[in-house]
């Protein structure tokens, strides 16, 4: 596989960050891909926004910092803009809004895969979504 571009929903970003088991084996999996440019990885900028607030109780200010600078590093992060806003807010194939500003995110970054554990989330999506153990074995098969 060379240069794949995904897009990692923020549970996956949790995952690894957190080592949240059992899930970090595939997430760090995930970012070693990134070495060698198998894979790119972008985030949505409201990612970085919503894990620097959901781990405010295991981590102070300073520390999220530091983990989010190290996160931005190894990744490329997609806006949410006024058009993807607005794309979101007319999509009928979502109900959740959070997931269709994700979808568009993917979108934009041109993403192959939304890797997610919450798949069912983005039936409406473009962007194909697959689980993280899916996303490994697609990869190892991409090669």
């Amino acid at each position: 596989m060379i240069n794949t571009v995904i897009f990692l929903d923020t549970n996956i970003i949790i995952d690894y960050l957190q080592n949240r088991e059992p899930y970090s084996e595939h997430a760090d999996a995930i970012f070693e891909l990134r070495v060698g440019q198998k894979i790119t990885i972008f985030i949505s900028a409201q990612s970085v926004n919503d894990v620097f607030y959901i781990l405010r109780k295991d981590y102070s200010v300073s520390d999220r910092k530091n983990m989010l600078l190290a996160l931005c590093k190894m990744v490329n992060i997609v806006g949410a803009d006024k058009a993807v806003i607005i794309n979101a807010l007319v999509n009928e194939d979502f109900n959740d809004f959070e997931d269709c500003i994700q979808a568009e995110c993917a979108k934009i970054a041109e993403a192959e895969y939304i890797v997610t554990r919450n798949i069912k989330d983005f039936t409406g999506s473009e962007v194909r979504a697959v689980s993280p153990e899916d996303f490994l074995e697609l990869a190892d098969i991409l090669k």
